[in-house]
């Protein structure tokens, strides 16, 4: 079931506005729903609006928790739901198959070492990279980011892509699936690599280290159809994440103190997980380097210009 966190309720008591034509403050929409990922690469957006950046701007933000934009593309497309956290990868890769054409709205997260990892139960034999040859491997979404880095690993450890086999288990099933069986590892991103590791887990690869180091994570996306019919919304809207991006990038304790808002990590754990880089714009050389590994495996049937992935507002 999907759960849904009303952030901000209308000011005045009145009618909402309507989703279509302009309000009294020149917005084409006050209203806005946006998908956000339990994960810390969300936490701009509640900052966002713990400090009053939406409201400052007339903007009234609901939230609705997702596991991947794959899952809420026909949302986007019929306009129900305006924006969404989306990793670079799902983002290209919906692009590719022509479901939709996205774009790169605001950046979020780049990898830092120990933010995103291979685990596997305690006291399993699986030690290495190299022990995953013929294993099964859970990961959130199939042909995604963990899968991409995942397989850049075993490919430095002699193995080939598909002598691991992966399997899509969202993350908060993830420690069950280890512990029944049903995976032999699992890739994980924080908040829930900490919490797995408390558990017992062993990290056998830092994905987001070594070859995979400073790969760009994710940041929020956005429609080419919902940026043409709302310019004014998207750059209201734009100009509070990237406030709040900003205030992430500068003080942890702003981050600390919302994750527990919209995942289930207490806050002690939250204060002690590892985070990757909350920068302002994506270094788009890595982008490039994370667009052309996508197309060597196959995840992508044409080569991709990741200066055409970024809305004209994302710096």
């Amino acid at each position: 079931m999907t759960v849904a966190l009303m952030l901000s309720a209308c000011g005045g008591g009145g009618a909402p506005e309507p989703t279509g034509g302009t309000s009294a403050g020149g917005l084409e929409k006050t209203e806005l729903l946006v998908g956000v990922v339990p994960v810390p690469s969300s936490a701009p957006l509640f900052i966002a609006e713990k400090r009053g950046l939406f409201k400052a701007e007339g903007l009234t933000v609901k939230t609705e928790i997702i596991q991947a934009p794959q899952a809420v593309m026909p949302k986007i497309l019929n306009g129900s739901m305006d924006a969404f956290l989306t990793s670079y990868v799902s983002l290209m890769v919906i692009n590719d198959s022509g479901a939709a054409k996205l774009k790169l709205f605001q950046h979020s997260q780049e990898a830092a070492p120990n933010v995103a990892g291979v685990v596997v139960a305690k006291g399993s034999p699986i030690k290495t990279a190299a022990d995953l040859k013929g294993k099964t491997i859970g990961v959130n979404v199939l042909k995604a980011l963990g899968q991409t880095l995942t397989n850049a690993h075993l490919q430095e450890a002699g193995l080939k892509p598909d002598d691991a086999r992966y399997v899509m288990v969202p993350f908060a099933n993830q420690l069950d699936a280890l512990a029944s069986g049903n995976v032999d590892a699992a890739w994980l991103v924080e908040p829930f690599l900490t919490a797995a590791k408390k558990s017992g887990a062993t990290q056998i690869i830092d994905t987001t280290d070594g070859v995979t180091a400073g790969v760009p994570i994710d940041g929020w996306g956005v429609s080419e159809q919902w940026l043409a019919a709302n310019p004014k919304t998207a750059a209201a809207f734009h100009r509070a994440l990237a406030k709040a991006q900003q205030i992430a990038g500068e003080d942890r304790k702003a981050i600390d103190e919302v994750v527990p808002t919209y995942t289930q990590i207490p806050a002690d754990a939250a204060a002690a997980m590892t985070l990757g880089k909350f920068s302002m714009r994506a270094d788009r050389t890595s982008v490039q380097k994370l667009a052309d590994l996508l197309h060597g495996y196959g995840y992508l049937k044409a080569k991709v210009d990741v200066v055409r992935l970024f809305a004209p507002m994302s710096g």
